[in-house]
């Protein structure tokens, strides 16, 4: 009894001071992320605070929407890794990508070289609205091309929410299963927490981010979590050191 009405824990708590953090949006001026090198060193200030050692940045690649090059977006990494250390800011960190798997990320996949999680990970995301017809295709052309995807955020795709066996089908086609930390804390709506905490019980998840974007999302992170398994939770964050440099 006395079990049921135990406290949730806070994120902090369960992040330890050791979190290696890899889904990100923190680069200035490049994304929906940190507009100015002010708010990047407020972000990374608060990561800090909230037990993440290190982590992985990663802006978006939207062809139709974020037009970033690989280049741009390493270039951006270093001028930031420099006025960071000016700020007596010494957290390490690097960058990466969250593609946006469409037609011509299709394409992307077969001629460039990706930013990765680290070796051949790599991160994808997909629309909210809908799931590319060629969703499959894609996930294939990532393996031909030598990558692992690891699909941010699966819980916040609602088509997928009444369609267990479709989480199940991307699994087996090889995807990995991001989970946004924020979903756990109930930022997204109860219904994305919900599938969340389903698929942490199902043991869908491979690893955990916080997709960070700005102040509201740190908020949110500093408060007790949401959902009831919290050992599966504690297990997908250590999975995260698998990803220390």
């Amino acid at each position: 009894m006395l079990s049921f009405f135990k406290s949730k824990p806070f994120l902090k708590d369960l992040l330890a001071g050791d979190y290696v953090d890899i889904h990100s949006h923190l680069l200035p001026g490049i994304d929906d992320g940190a507009s100015s090198i002010k708010k990047t060193i407020k972000l990374v200030k608060a990561f800090q605070e909230l037990g993440i050692s290190q982590f992985v940045t990663t802006p978006h690649i939207n062809h139709f929407v974020w037009d970033n090059a690989e280049q741009d977006i390493l270039d951006r990494q270093k001028e930031t890794e420099v006025l960071l250390k000016e700020q007596n800011i010494n957290i390490p960190f690097k960058a990466a990508s969250e593609y946006f798997m469409d037609d011509w990320f299709e394409n992307h996949v077969k001629t460039e070289k990706l930013l990765t999680l680290k070796d051949n990970y790599v991160l994808v995301e997909i629309s909210y609205l809908s799931a590319p017809l060629n969703l499959y295709k894609i996930i294939f052309e990532i393996q031909l091309a030598g990558y692992i995807p690891v699909l941010a955020h699966p819980e916040r795709y609602l088509y997928f929410h009444n369609n267990f066996e479709e989480y199940e089908k991307l699994k087996k086609a090889g995807c990995l299963f991001q989970l946004n930390l924020l979903a756990v804390m109930g930022y997204y709506g109860s219904e994305i927490t919900k599938t969340a905490a389903f698929l942490l019980k199902k043991g869908m998840y491979d690893f955990s981010g916080t997709d960070v974007h700005h102040g509201n999302h740190i908020e949110s992170l500093h408060q007790k979590i949401k959902i009831d398994s919290v050992e599966n939770l504690k297990e997908v964050i250590a999975n995260n050191q698998f990803f220390r440099f």
